[in-house]
């Protein structure tokens, strides 16, 4: 349990530091026969640094409940 409390923590750090992941999709844009044109179409994920916390805290208290026993 300790090991999963660790990796809580460092997920919840990492959540902290980066908020958001952009990445890019292929898109259609004309299809005529066996003419086809695509444009590359940014996507942004994002999220609040606040699930961060959430996953830091989550962490501390397993690992916490994992060392008393």
């Amino acid at each position: 349990m300790k090991t999963t409390g660790i990796i809580l923590i460092i997920i919840g750090v990492a959540l902290t530091l980066v908020t958001s992941f952009k990445f890019f999709t292929k898109e259609k844009v004309i299809d005529i026969g066996n003419v086809e044109i695509t444009r590359d179409k940014p996507n942004k994920l994002s999220w609040s640094p606040v699930i961060g916390f959430v996953f830091i805290g989550i962490g501390g208290i397993v690992f916490w409940q994992a060392s008393k026993k």
